[in-house]
């Protein structure tokens, strides 16, 4: 699957050849998030345009404006200039597309939503303990985020079998992927949905109080709707949300508030989601993911054997336990790493492959994994060449 975008936004240039994971970097205002908003608008543009309808907005037949301004959020329709040229697979996408999905809807069986999108103002779509729904943001609010709550909601009413436990449930994560979060996130605590007040709120049981959900760590509050996410796409499918209709799902900044061996832990699950058939897209700012990147392509080359037990090493787990089939055949699998930038030398953001990541390489880009690991690089020549003297 290959997105081309042209003079988009702030985005120049950018011709990105998605593998079965891909990462994304670059500094903030890059368009990674753009980029990744436009690829979901051009797969489910059907789904997005039916849901808006649900809600009553209001659509234009003639004008994409609109569609555009509550997609993106308000005052954004003008990302698509005269000159904008934007290509999926080959097959022109423009704003026209959008015009067409409003007054030619497909059949409803070709409506379902084929992108699941976490966004990384994800810690905005749980207000005290539970997510909001659809129409409880403004109209600034992009739409990935206002769908984002909106699904983990009706998937916490009707999609969970309505339980008082969040975590840990048994039927759902390895046990191995239940234990890291467990032990580098939740620290014992125990997530419960409360009865006591008006609404069921989320809760944390631990040392015998019930603390609310304002009151956890950051780390903790980022990543529970991440982990209701997660839920959303593994175990056992649900009457409210079909894990088996998305083919992808994108994950802006998963790292959010998390400790490095916590990250380890969303990347299992990352692992167990493209071993499931899934195409995933990470947007990061965290070299954790990176330096896994870095072990993968160095090792996948190995024996079968010999490469599933280093990876089993590299995420302490148990080579005979349950858990180490999420490396079967992982070495066959496609890696991508993209990086977006605006460079001196160009007019705009462009996205370059830097899928090597081969710290001998002359651009930097790649060897410098953009700029992830040029502080890193740096003070170590500066420690080994004060030190020697």
């Amino acid at each position: 699957m290959e997105l081309s975008i042209n003079n988009f936004g702030p985005i120049k240039e950018a011709k990105i050849d998605f593998g079965d994971l891909t990462f994304i970097i670059g500094p903030q205002a890059s368009g990674k998030s753009l980029a990744l908003e436009l690829l979901k608008l051009i797969l489910d543009k059907y789904h997005i345009v039916s849901t808006l309808k649900n809600y009553n907005f209001i659509l234009s037949k003639t004008d994409a404006k609109n569609i555009l301004d509550w997609y993106f959020g308000e005052g954004l329709a003008g990302l698509f200039r005269d000159d904008t040229k934007i290509a999926l697979d080959n097959e022109a996408f423009s704003p026209k597309d959008l015009l067409n999905a409003i007054s030619k809807p497909k059949a409803s069986g070709q409506k379902k939503e084929s992108v699941f999108y976490v966004p990384a103002q994800r810690i905005l779509s749980i207000s005290e303990g539970r997510p909001r729904n659809f129409m409880e943001y403004d109209t600034s609010t992009p739409y990935v985020l206002r769908w984002f709550s909106e699904t983990l909601r009706v998937f916490m009413q009707g999609g969970m079998g309505n339980p008082d436990t969040i975590f840990p449930i048994k039927t759902r994560l390895k046990g191995a992927v239940k234990r890291a979060i467990n032990d580098n996130i939740f620290h014992g605590g125990k997530v419960v949905l409360d009865k006591t007040g008006v609404q069921r709120n989320m809760k944390m049981e631990v040392a015998g109080m019930k603390i609310p959900f304002m009151a956890w760590s950051a780390g903790q509050k980022e990543f529970m709707p991440l982990l209701l996410a997660i839920y959303c796409l593994s175990g056992p499918p649900t009457q409210v949300i079909d894990k088996n209709d998305y083919k992808l799902a994108v994950i802006e900044e998963p790292e959010m508030g998390l400790h490095p061996r916590a990250i380890q832990s969303v990347l299992l699950e990352i692992i167990e989601l493209i071993q499931n058939g899934k195409r995933v897209i990470v947007s990061t700012h965290s070299t954790t993911f990176l330096e896994f990147v870095w072990a993968f392509n160095n090792m996948r080359y190995l024996p079968e054997d010999k490469f599933k037990s280093a990876m089993c090493e590299m995420f302490e787990i148990g080579t005979n336990t349950n858990a180490a089939c999420l490396f079967d055949k992982l070495k066959e699998k496609t890696i991508k790493t993209f990086y977006s930038a605006k460079h001196h030398t160009k007019e705009g953001v462009t996205f370059s492959d830097i899928s090597t990541l081969d710290a001998f390489n002359e651009d930097t880009d790649i060897s410098e994994w953009g700029g992830l690991s040029t502080f890193s690089s740096m003070t170590s020549e500066i420690v080994s060449r004060y030190t020697e003297q």
